[in-house]
């Protein structure tokens, strides 16, 4: 089969398309025909192993797995011995961070993994989109345990965490106000944002609005500067580690003392959650915004786009 394939560490340039033997199929497995894939942020972080604690899960002197690729859609081709929850044929989504392999024409993934069949009028391309951004958003929004009301300011409402956010958001009844560039203001408001903020031209650090959670979901802002704009015992929460590593250092103090804290949860992905965010796709509360779309071939144009922080939502691969 085709894959793409890393086997050092570096920029885009070290991906290479190439022949590599399929994945075995275990007999707890089910193997994928993959329709649709992304590149995204995981994929960017372990095929640069940055930051370098990446090193730690990825393979300290090369990649571990050279086939990355987290997240896929596809049509099921073969199935393991014991499986029983899916059959050749079906239309699947799922999600692998351990051991990627969804920039290839073929994936290997256990029965029980992050793994749940397509909805009805959801296609390939949405559903491939719809895991990686947002598990993200999601963790962080169970951590600091969002209820319907509560207010809620998203930074970076066009990625594919922020964009997920702010419907995962609106799916649990928060108000949401969401920062954009000017050319996807409305986009944002179609994602049921209640309020826009056009952050390149007014600073939302600065905003009247008082939030009980602020969600930075690019990463460029700091808690020092975000806690005017939070309320007494407001949370911040961003998807970088911040200056000096100091997210996950504040997250381990600020909850401990009375007033406005740092969360940094490690995310979590199971199959429980893809069939959450499958039920919200189902209904139509969740539709993973998609921008641009590659061949394989093309794989390193598309790290190259991602890397610029310009893409809209999810830059997909068709294997």
């Amino acid at each position: 089969m085709r894959a793409a394939v890393t086997t050092r560490y570096g920029p885009p340039e070290v991906v290479e398309v190439r022949e590599v033997e399929p994945p075995p199929l275990r007999p707890d497995g089910v193997l994928v025909r993959v329709r649709s894939t992304t590149v995204n942020r995981t994929d960017c972080g372990f095929r640069a192993a940055k930051p370098f604690v990446i090193r730690l899960f990825a393979g300290l002197r090369r990649p571990r797995h050279p086939v990355l690729g987290c997240e896929f859609a596809g049509v099921v081709e073969a199935v393991g011995d014991t499986v029983t929850r899916f059959q050749v044929g079906d239309s699947v989504f799922g999600y692998d961070d351990a051991r990627f392999g969804g920039h290839a024409e073929l994936v290997s993934v256990a029965e029980d993994s992050p793994l749940a069949t397509v909805p009805d009028g959801v296609s390939f391309d949405e559903a491939a989109a719809g895991t990686e951004g947002s598990h993200y958003a999601l963790s962080g929004i169970r951590k600091v345990k969002v209820r319907s009301g509560d207010d809620v300011l998203v930074h970076g409402a066009t990625g594919a965490i922020g964009s997920a956010a702010v419907q995962l958001l609106k799916a649990i009844g928060a108000q949401v106000t969401a920062t954009s560039t000017t050319a996807q203001l409305d986009m944002v408001r179609e994602l049921g944002a209640d309020r826009v903020i056009d952050h390149t031209a007014v600073d939302f650090t600065q905003d009247a609005g008082r939030y009980d959670l602020v969600i930075d979901a690019v990463g460029k802002s700091t808690f020092g500067e975000c806690r005017r704009v939070m309320k007494p015992r407001g949370a911040y929460l961003s998807s970088d580690l911040g200056p000096f590593l100091q997210n996950p250092l504040l997250a381990l103090v600020t909850p401990r003392l009375p007033g406005r804290s740092v969360r940094f949860p490690i995310p979590t992905m199971n199959q429980a959650i893809v069939l959450y965010l499958r039920e919200l796709m189902t209904t139509g509360a969740f539709r993973p915004v998609l921008d641009r779309t590659y061949p394989l071939d093309e794989i390193v144009d598309a790290y190259r786009y991602v890397e610029t922080g310009q893409k809209v939502g999810n830059v997909l691969i068709h294997p």
